[in-house]
């Protein structure tokens, strides 16, 4: 294979991968009826619709000029879908169905943007080794796929929230049946872990995965599973949401504030708890994790008389090993598939904390890629040696406010191209709408 090959097949291995990335989009947006594709299901986020113009106006804008030379088609809807928002104090948006294009200008750009952002990509791989600037081709397309995957699951948490009849519900698959969750912790002994992917490797990572570091992690204990709603059902019965000792003063200042009394995905009917699931409520499953705030957990973790884990315990519980070798994913080598954990758009909803044991890490956590992503109290920041993004500037280094905490692992909802173990995700501490979960550590 010549050297120009060996730079080209890559990127049109990834361009097969941006395909289905639009095909995973295209789904999550189908299951709303057209109807209701102007309605704002989370206040401190745009339309639904904005979110169709978005993914395209995105590529389109990264790749043109970075990646191929191409005339512009509508400038004012590159710019009208150009950035979503993620405000923390106030703020919220206030625009009106209104003040959006017709659905069929937006379908419109969506087909021509792709199309043009296609035939610019095979002209730039056909012509310059698959790059015709100062950043490589595999870079931008691998940018261009994830941001695209990650909106396929935020997506979800906004539709999540719409009424049950505003949704097409596909055929229901199965659910999963295990045994019954007996929660208990397993001791992980002092040793390092790497954080982090070194700089100038082949394997992408975001600016915030960089640079690859060390971190020296005394022995402690972590919850062999996930809190499940029926252990977090004790909280609540024990009044965990009316005693402020368990929570910051800012964190209880929210509660308060806001009302909130229960995770935002349970219903109170008839004095008895339901699960709000995408396209269903159902009987609280005792044995599913619960989905909760940063603030909720670890208001959990202090009336359970311990914390919530740090990045670098969690991290070290789901990849060390008693020998100074890490694993690539908390199993093994062996890349992720359905016998691992409920990652990859494989189900619509959680799975029992114990379905996947076939996801144990060497030292028999279980469950820590897929099922919901798991808070840390780690908040989120640069790591040493951190460079953003020329091209993206503002992708970590605008929530390096000290407002946002660190989540690992991934959801059901997660593409299995993120659950790599460099991947950070992060959220604001009182934002309820987030498939998150969280296990507790002993000191």
């Amino acid at each position: 294979m010549s050297a120009t090959q060996s730079l080209v097949e890559p990127c049109r291995e990834l361009l097969e991968r941006l395909a289905e990335a639009r095909t995973r989009t295209d789904e999550v947006f189908a299951v709303v009826r057209p109807e209701f594709l102007y309605e704002r299901p989370i206040a401190e986020r745009h339309r639904i619709v904005f979110y169709i113009g978005h993914l395209e106006a995105f590529d389109w804008n990264l790749l043109r000029e970075r990646l191929f030379s191409a005339p512009v088609h509508k400038a004012e809807f590159d710019r009208l879908f150009a950035f979503g928002i993620d405000p923390v104090d106030g703020g919220l948006p206030n625009d009106q169905p209104e003040d959006w294009p017709r659905l069929a200008e937006v379908r419109d750009y969506v087909a021509h943007t792709r199309l043009a952002v296609d035939r610019g990509i095979e002209r730039s791989l056909s012509g310059a080794a698959g790059s015709s600037g100062e950043f490589p081709a595999s870079q931008l397309l691998h940018v261009a796929i994830e941001h695209r995957l990650m909106h396929a699951e935020t997506l979800c948490y906004m539709l999540h929230q719409l009424p049950l009849d505003w949704k097409v519900a596909p055929s229901k698959r199965p659910e999963l049946v295990s045994a019954a969750v007996k929660p208990s912790m397993v001791e992980i002994p002092e040793g390092k872990i790497t954080l982090g992917i070194r700089r100038g490797g082949r394997e992408f990572g975001w600016d915030n995965e960089f640079e690859m570091h060390v971190a020296h992690v005394p022995a402690f204990a972590i919850d062999k599973y996930m809190v499940t709603n029926g252990e977090f059902l004790e909280f609540v019965k024990a009044g965990g949401y009316e005693d402020c000792k368990h929570w910051t003063d800012g964190d209880w200042k929210w509660r308060s504030e806001q009302g909130v009394t229960q995770p935002g995905f349970w219903r109170r009917k008839d004095y008895r708890w339901r699960l709000r699931t995408m396209f269903d409520e159902i009987e609280l499953p005792m044995n599913w994790p619960v989905y909760v705030s940063q603030a909720e957990a670890a208001a959990y973790a202090r009336w359970a008389g311990k914390a919530l884990p740090t990045e670098a315990q969690w991290q070290r519980a789901a990849y060390g090993t008693l020998g100074e070798e890490e694993r690539a994913y908390p199993w093994g080598s062996e890349l992720p598939n359905p016998a691992r954990g409920n990652f990859n758009f494989q189900r619509w909803d959680p799975a029992p904390v114990n379905a996947a044991a076939e996801g144990e890490s060497a030292f028999g956590v279980v469950g820590q890629i897929g099922n919901g992503w798991e808070w840390t109290s780690t908040l989120f920041g640069p790591y040493p040696g951190f460079e953003p993004f020329s091209f993206y500037r503002g992708y970590s280094a605008d929530f390096f406010d000290g407002k946002h905490f660190v989540m690992k692992g991934g959801s059901a909802q997660t593409a299995a191209s993120m659950l790599r173990r460099s991947f950070r995700n992060w959220f604001q501490p009182h934002y309820p709408h987030v498939y998150a979960g969280f296990r507790c550590v002993n000191n």
